[in-house]
């Protein structure tokens, strides 16, 4: 049977360290919606803009049609849910702010996100602000669009408040 999972869950929470795992253990091909949710990177355009919606649902669609087993992972609830209906399993790491903080701080170094260490950490404060607000946000990213992605799905699902024994 074909393994087809959803992870998501706030910043820091452990969604890419959990899907690299299962990736290898499993042989699931990897997708983080992080590497398809922004258009490139411009220094010269301003900070970093959204793909509209119709595009990244055209390259979530094509890696879908690519692979037979998958884990696809990130805290873009409007991403994932045009996946809901594909996927097989869902996992909703719902760890407290406080550890997806701590997370963030001991975070290496993410070449596909920024072009050095020293540029991530220039990020750092931003995205530890980003985190502390997961609970009282209401956009794509927040704890409620999470809660209702995680109630729709009818397939194989588990919520996490803790990061699994094995993660």
């Amino acid at each position: 049977m074909a393994r087809k999972i959803l992870i998501f869950g706030n910043s820091g929470s452990g969604k890419s360290t959990l899907a690299k795992r299962l990736s290898l253990q499993d042989g699931l091909a990897h997708l983080d919606l992080d590497t398809l949710a922004w258009q490139p990177y411009d220094p010269e355009s301003g900070p970093p803009q959204r793909r509209s919606l119709t595009e990244s649902e055209a390259i979530l669609n094509a890696f879908v049609e690519q692979h037979t087993d998958w884990v696809i992972e990130g805290c873009y609830a409007d991403l994932l849910g045009l996946l809901i209906n594909a996927a097989s399993d869902m996992i909703f790491l719902n760890l407290p702010v406080e550890d997806c903080i701590a997370n963030a701080q001991q975070r290496p170094w993410e070449p596909h996100k920024y072009p050095s260490k020293e540029a991530q950490d220039a990020n750092l404060e931003m995205l530890i602000d980003w985190i502390r607000h997961y609970e009282t946000r209401s956009d794509t990213f927040s704890l409620a669009a999470h809660k209702t992605l995680y109630n729709a799905f009818s397939g194989r699902k588990q919520m996490f408040s803790s990061r699994p024994a094995d993660h």
